[in-house]
């Protein structure tokens, strides 16, 4: 009897620890799940750099989020993806991708990193398999303010300077939009021209910020493109350089993405 009654004090002292480590490893997994994805990378667009984006990496760093801002090359399509995944690799866990106007066409290309757990737009392109960022930007009238220029003799894109403050950038300072203007990264035509092979928002969650006030790219595109792609929207009443003049509200977004995209993992 005493025999079985020790053994029976074991058995439930083995199922109580059980129990208890069942409870601790749940709770730490939990807790994991809940941690923010903490890697973004940001990838600008066609006549800028990534110095634009200084508003935004400064409040996403000072609430704890690792930031890269990639330096497209805009050289091509695939110089971009390829400049943008080397930045990704080097990234130590899941990265929210970040493109803001035709940064949108390259984290579509290059969302599709493994390491890559969630898409935002900015203003931003975002075509489907087979489709071209001109393609798209034809698909409605443009604004009278847009100032695209036809491609020059060595195939680059430049914004006029005529209408680069209206088109491009019209709720920032004269002074800092002439500064953008003769700044501006041109973009080779061959970039506009390559179309998409594998659209990363098929496969990946994707948020879409719509400038209401873009004269550069049509909000209704943007409005469009988004919704084929499933994206969670957010409007805000801004120029084609939403993240520069707001930028409190598109790193609010970035944020949300990570915040969710910790919750799937």
């Amino acid at each position: 009897m005493k025999t079985q009654s020790l053994k029976n004090k074991l058995k439930s002292g083995l199922a109580a620890s059980a129990i208890i480590l069942s409870t601790i490893v749940g709770t730490t997994i939990k807790a994991e799940a809940q941690t923010p994805v903490k890697n973004v990378v940001l990838v600008h667009g066609a006549f800028a750099d990534g110095s634009g984006y200084q508003g935004v990496y400064n409040i996403l760093v000072k609430k704890g989020y690792n930031v890269t801002v990639v330096q497209n090359p805009l050289s091509s399509l695939q110089d971009d993806v390829d400049a943008t995944n080397h930045a990704i690799d080097k990234q130590d866990g899941p990265v929210i991708l970040v493109g803001h106007s035709w940064g949108g066409t390259v984290i579509t290309e290059a969302g599709n990193n493994p390491k890559v757990a969630a898409l935002v737009y900015i203003a931003a392109f975002a075509p489907d398999n087979g489709e071209t960022t001109l393609k798209v930007a034809q698909s409605l009238p443009a604004a009278p303010e847009n100032g695209i220029l036809p491609p020059d003799d060595k195939g680059l894109i430049y914004f006029s300077k005529e209408k680069f403050h209206a088109g491009f950038a019209a709720d920032l300072s004269k002074e800092q939009a002439d500064f953008m203007y003769a700044s501006q990264g041109p973009v080779g035509v061959k970039g506009f021209v390559a179309p998409i092979t594998q659209a990363a928002w098929k496969t990946k969650p994707s948020y879409g910020i719509v400038a209401t006030e873009d004269k550069a790219i049509n909000p209704d595109i943007e409005r469009n493109m988004y919704k084929r792609a499933g994206s969670k929207v957010t409007e805000i009443k801004g120029s084609h350089v939403v993240f520069i003049s707001h930028p409190d509200a598109v790193a609010k977004v970035i944020i949300e993405a990570a915040t969710k995209a910790s919750e799937t993992k």
